[in-house]
């Protein structure tokens, strides 16, 4: 591709952080805002790795949108795409300093501009004009069966144009609260993709992929690329359309250390990358995004399987060091 342009689609989000508690009492607690949303985020690391980058999505037109649709402009991403309507732009709360576990955040989505967006507010004969390369990722389909049904329209328009299409298996179980499973879902819809990025453990949950009980505990971090070749056999098996896999492993002991590596997987190879480890995490969200970011540039730039998944995890993990969800490079 010359020149190729990438449209990320998903909903934009803010993050509302707290820090020192909530309500509290003779006691100082710092509230700080952040723009966000994965494909928001994906838009600006590629956009800043020299990749023709835009963004579709929806929200109210008031400040605090038009301020994130100018902090992306600012690194040159075309929102020119960017839907006005609406009452509100959802939003999550983290409740924690820096990372994302298990009771720390509360997501505050329903009723906004996005979770209203429908098939036919989209004119489908325009909004791929110019694009080479769709990305989009598993949180959509994770909102409603409306959702999942616009995803679907948007990889079979995709699909008619021949554009390049990449998702992230990002799963949330809050989330998935409609009646489905993911399971039930994202098969279909991941079956159009070029390239997915991932973990072993979401490609379990959201495609069925096999994983012994014996590699979700009780292993060694460093052990994991060889349950991930057999994971990868698995999918480029039953989606043949995918021709590049790769799969995050990150582990979080503690508040401040993050161990993060990756491995790239395609019909003919299978590649890990460097590992990258700190003991001074700044900001772990969107570490994930700035991955995929990284990967989807390394393609377009068509690094070798080595080089590739070495820059990709080492995007990723410039993230760590970034407040907010947004990478800055």
């Amino acid at each position: 591709m010359n020149n190729p342009k990438l449209l990320c689609f998903g909903e934009l989000l803010y993050r509302i952080q707290c820090t020192g508690g909530l309500f509290c009492n003779n006691q100082q607690s710092d509230v700080s805002l952040y723009p966000g949303g994965s494909e928001a985020n994906v838009a600006v690391a590629t956009a800043q790795l020299g990749i023709d980058t835009s963004y579709m999505s929806c929200g109210p037109n008031n400040v605090l949108v038009n301020t994130i649709l100018n902090l992306m402009k600012d690194v040159h991403i075309d929102v020119s795409k960017f839907r006005y309507e609406g009452d509100r732009l959802g939003s999550y709360i983290l409740l924690g300093a820096n990372g994302l576990t298990t009771g720390e955040v509360i997501y505050d989505r329903k009723y906004s501009s996005f979770s209203d967006l429908k098939q036919d507010d989209i004119d489908w004969a325009t909004i791929f004009d110019g694009i080479d390369w769709f990305h989009w990722t598993a949180l959509t389909p994770a909102l409603s069966q409306a959702h999942a049904d616009l995803c679907s329209r948007a990889l079979l328009e995709a699909r008619k144009r021949n554009l390049t299409v990449s998702v992230d298996l990002n799963y949330r179980n809050r989330l998935w609260q409609y009646g489905k499973t993911p399971l039930e879902i994202m098969p279909d819809l991941v079956s159009q993709c070029d390239v997915i990025m991932g973990n072993i453990w979401a490609s379990n949950i959201m495609l069925g992929t096999y994983i012994d009980d014996k590699w979700s505990a009780d292993r060694s971090k460093l052990d994991y690329p060889t349950i991930s070749e057999s994971v990868a056999d698995e999918v480029f098996a039953k989606f043949p359309r995918c021709k590049h896999l790769a799969f995050t492993f990150r582990f979080m002991d503690n508040a401040s250390h993050n161990l993060l590596y990756a491995t790239y997987h395609t019909e003919q190879g299978h590649y890990v990358s460097n590992i990258f480890e700190t003991n001074n995490l700044v900001d772990r969200i969107g570490s994930g995004d700035a991955f995929m970011g990284g990967f989807i540039a390394g393609l377009i730039h068509e690094y070798a399987p080595q080089e590739l998944i070495d820059y990709a995890t080492k995007i990723g993990y410039k993230k760590l060091f970034v407040n907010g969800d947004f990478i800055i490079i």
